[in-house]
């Protein structure tokens, strides 16, 4: 027993009706620069990662050597 598109239609007049449409824009880009920002830096934690482990390689390899 979900919502259906109709209840969430209801449901989104009501909040923009208490918050105003200006409010909520701004809560948007708020959230999607949060967002956008976590995702960077799970992108920069990943090549650091990447680059760390790139480098153990290497050294293991020179190693044999």
């Amino acid at each position: 027993m979900g919502f259906g598109w109709q209840e969430l239609l209801i449901i989104l007049v009501i909040v923009a009706l208490i918050f105003g449409t200006k409010k909520l824009r701004g809560i948007g880009s708020d959230l999607g620069g949060a967002v956008k920002g976590f995702k960077d830096s799970m992108a920069t934690e990943d090549d650091a990662a990447d680059k760390k482990s790139d480098e153990v390689s290497e050294e293991k390899q020179s190693d044999k050597v």
